[in-house]
């Protein structure tokens, strides 16, 4: 009886992270589940769509660090 795969697993096989045996398992489950492949290339466009967005802190956090930072007393260092 093979070893039933979960997301975890297929998380450690995008990322590399399996040792050969669990890997050379995982491939060969995937040749003969289509559920877990579909599982998997659902994955790998979530993982897509996340490399894909761009982060930025509203103009709200921004203001409200550099008010924190000009508050803290610090005296500015000045270069020589």
């Amino acid at each position: 009886m093979t070893k039933p795969f979960t997301q975890n697993d297929l998380i450690r096989y995008v990322y590399q992270e399996m040792n050969e045996g669990e890997h050379e398992r995982l491939v060969q489950a995937l040749h003969e589940d289509v559920a877990l492949m579909q599982e998997y290339l659902e994955l790998l466009s979530t993982i897509d769509q996340l490399d894909q967005l761009i982060l930025q802190p509203s103009d709200k956090v921004v203001k409200g660090i550099m008010k924190k930072a000009n508050s803290t007393g610090l005296e500015k260092i000045k270069s020589f």
